[in-house]
């Protein structure tokens, strides 16, 4: 018998990524990796695992939610009432007692992920002056191992050098920014349009070419040249954009512009759903879906890659790195709202929202994100999202998949919206439906290929032994929503929904290679107009639980 050695006993596996489609077949682990086969067919595992007759596949790995950092615990805190209704996870010999919600306590977002078998999880808009508690946050978040992306897209150094057409500062500034805040990404929101809001209240970009107030540049420069900057910095997962307009009818014409900006370059479009309306502004009786000819763009353009957004109906909480939009959302649904602005950097907003079915809005919401899944031909390159909490939860995970997989049970929620959302998009008249084999693409192959994450999403030799296995069930919300057992480098953490093991997984970062003589000028313009000292700005490496760089490391050259 070998210590540590663990055996997976004839499970059926979804491994795209290997090429492995529902085949019976055994799996090793050890060391907290998944191991070829031992040689010697007598070898002997410390545990064996039985799941002939259950589906395995990799941990999931959501790439786009908001679960730490300043914003996400303002709106903890904006929900009160929420709370006092929500279910309340009890403390456990295991586990720490937590709240859920539409925004959950740090302890309940682990344990639920875990619960569903999601075993990653990257929090999409982190401002830098934030990052401490986005990483202090992620030290109390368990189960998980964690990333997170860095807010640039309104960041006056990075408009600075666009304007003053120095690709090479920018190209420092931005591999000094992700390595200070020890982020994954830079995140593009609203670009230049956030700025534009805190000099003039109602204001905003209307396109990719409106001039931001006092930079002189455009959205489309910005999109463009941290696009390139990305490229040339070979970051694992390239620049990560919340289109401009969003929620706006007629903002299919600027989501398409974006795309364009690229000009070839990998980019990844985030809550694509948000960004797909035809009509005209404030029109409600033109709002439409414009996915088929968004769809047609992603589908002969590879550069690109989208992540969905899927809104569900029921309350929850916006919250986004948006300030206009908040706002703007704001004086629709009334009630609490919240905004900050970071300085230098970015701002956000916070309000709580409701979904309802009846609302020919909201139908043709939820009904053109589930257009995106099935009109995108290559799973490859769209990945299941809800933006969480923004168009729902993360919990509604299996529901979607449902969706997806069951073309009756979509058409039967269909028929209890709204009437005219059957005549202003497409989803009547989708029959494709979802292989278990593509739901492993979208919430685990899929994105750990779009991160560059090659020790995840998949169970080949050298993979994190991150793998939930599951009961089949007919109702796949059903199966989904309760895996018999979840691993987690090796060790089983959930089984049957109970948690087992509550450990604090990984922070996974970059830190590109770039020129240090570069930090001279960009000391200079922190000095003169941040409140904190440069010393003080970056992340030190303490905030980190069991950091794991990704990507080339940075020598300063």
């Amino acid at each position: 018998m070998t210590k540590d050695l663990i055996k997976i006993s004839q499970g059926t596996l979804y491994d795209p990524a290997n090429g492995v489609d529902g085949e019976v077949r055994d799996l090793w682990i050890q060391g907290g990796r998944i191991i070829a086969a031992p040689s010697d067919p007598a070898t002997k595992p410390a545990r064996t695992i039985e799941a002939e007759g259950l589906v395995v596949m990799p941990g999931g790995i959501d790439m786009h939610c908001h679960i730490a950092g300043p914003k996400v615990n303002v709106a903890r805190k904006m929900r009160p009432e929420e709370k006092r209704k929500a279910e309340v996870i009890s403390r456990t010999d295991v586990t720490h007692s937590g709240t859920l919600g539409s925004v959950p306590s740090t302890f309940a977002t682990g344990y639920k992920y875990a619960g569903m078998g999601y075993t990653t999880a990257f929090d999409a808009a982190i401002p830098p002056l934030g990052a401490r508690h986005a990483h202090e946050e992620f030290d109390d978040t368990p189960c998980l191992d964690k990333g997170f992306y860095v807010l640039m897209g309104n960041n006056h150094y990075v408009m600075q050098s666009i304007q003053q057409n120095e690709p090479k500062k920018l190209k420092a500034f931005i591999a000094w920014l992700l390595t200070a805040a020890k982020g994954f990404a830079p995140k593009l929101v609203n670009p230049g349009g956030v700025e534009v809001w805190k000099h003039r209240q109602a204001g905003n970009v209307s396109g990719l070419d409106t001039e931001v107030d006092h930079f002189g540049v455009t959205p489309r420069q910005i999109v463009s040249q941290v696009a390139q900057s990305a490229q040339e910095l070979g970051l694992p997962h390239p620049v990560h954009i919340h289109c401009n307009n969003l929620g706006m009818p007629g903002n299919w014409e600027t989501t398409l512009e974006t795309m364009r900006a690229l000009e070839g370059r990998r980019g990844h479009l985030t809550h694509i759903q948000f960004h797909s309306y035809g009509g005209g502004e404030g029109d409600e009786n033109t709002f439409n879906s414009k996915v088929v000819p968004l769809a047609d763009y992603v589908n002969s353009h590879p550069n690109v890659t989208i992540d969905v957004g899927q809104v569900l109906f029921g309350e929850t909480t916006s919250m986004t790195g948006d300030g206009p939009l908040g706002y703007f959302l704001s004086n629709i649904y009334g009630g609490k709202w919240f905004s900050s602005d970071t300085e230098m950097e970015a701002g956000c907003g916070i309000t709580p929202i409701k979904y309802k079915n009846k609302s020919l809005v909201h139908a043709l919401q939820w009904a053109i994100g589930l257009e995106w899944y099935l009109l995108v031909d290559d799973p490859w390159r769209v990945v299941m999202s809800t933006d969480h909490p923004n168009g729902g939860s993360f919990l509604a995970y299996p529901q979607i998949i449902r969706f997806l997989m069951d073309r009756t049970y979509r058409q039967d929620v269909l028929k209890t919206c709204h009437p005219l959302v059957g005549r202003r998009s497409t989803l009547a008249d989708l029959h494709r439906e979802y292989t278990l084999n593509e739901i492993a693409i979208i919430t685990r192959a899929g994105p750990a290929r779009i991160l560059g994450l090659t020790n995840k999403g998949h169970l080949g030799p050298g993979a994190d032994a991150d793998i939930t296995i599951y009961t089949p069930h007919e109702n796949k919300e059903i199966m989904f929503e309760l895996p018999r057992l979840v691993i987690k480098s090796g060790e089983v953490i959930v089984e049957q929904g109970e948690v087992r093991d509550s450990r604090i997984g990984k922070t996974l970062h970059v830190a590109p290679a770039y020129d240090v003589d570069a930090e001279a000028d960009i000391q200079e313009w922190f000095e003169k107009y941040y409140s904190i000292r440069w010393r003080n700005y970056p992340v030190d490496p303490s905030y980190m639980h069991q950091p794991e760089l990704i990507g080339s490391p940075n020598h300063g050259n």
